[in-house]
C-alpha cells in the first residue's frame, strides 16, 4: 500500500485551519494565472469573483488530501478495521482501490480503479473534499 498526500485532519478545526491556510496561496495562483492570461483590470475585476478564488482553494485544498492506493485485499484488510462510514464508487471487480480516511467524520470514501492510478486519486480527492469537507466550509 502506498500513500500520497498529507492531510488528515484528526478534527474538524483542523480540516478547516488547514482550509484557511490554502487561501492567500489561492489568490496569489488565480492573479497569476489572470495576469498570464492578459487580463485588464477591468477583465480582472469582471471575471475573477469570490467564487473563483473559492473553487482554487478547494482545489488546492483537495490536492493535499492523503490518499492510500493499494490492492482490493489491502483495501479489504483496512475495512475490517475501520468503524466508520465508507462511501465506495467503482466495480467490485477490478484489482486496486484508492481511499481517503477523515477521522474526525468517522468517514472515508474510496475509488476502485483497474489502470488509471493517477486519474483515480485525482477524482477521489475531489469527491472527498466534497462528500466530507465542503460543507463543513
Amino acid at each position: 500500500m502506498d500513500v500520497e498526500g498529507r492531510l488528515s485532519p484528526e478534527t474538524e478545526w483542523a480540516a478547516r485551519e488547514a482550509y484557511e491556510a490554502v487561501g492567500p496561496t489561492a489568490q496569489l495562483v488565480v492573479k497569476e494565472v489572470a495576469k498570464a492570461m492578459a487580463f485588464d483590470r477591468e477583465e480582472y475585476r469582471e471575471r475573477v469573483t469570490g467564487d473563483v478564488v473559492e473553487t482554487a482553494r478547494d482545489v488546492l485544498f483537495a490536492a493535499e488530501l492523503e490518499v492510500r492506493v493499494g490492492s482490493r485485499d489491502e483495501y479489504e484488510a483496512w475495512r475490517e478495521g475501520f468503524e466508520g462510514e465508507v462511501s465506495e464508487r467503482g466495480s467490485e471487480n477490478v484489482d486496486s482501490v484508492a481511499w481517503h480516511v477523515a477521522p474526525f467524520a468517522d468517514a472515508a470514501v474510496a475509488a476502485t480503479f483497474q489502470a488509471e492510478r493517477d486519474a483515480a486519486v485525482g477524482t477521489l480527492r475531489r469527491q472527498a473534499y466534497g462528500e466530507i469537507y465542503k460543507a463543513r466550509f
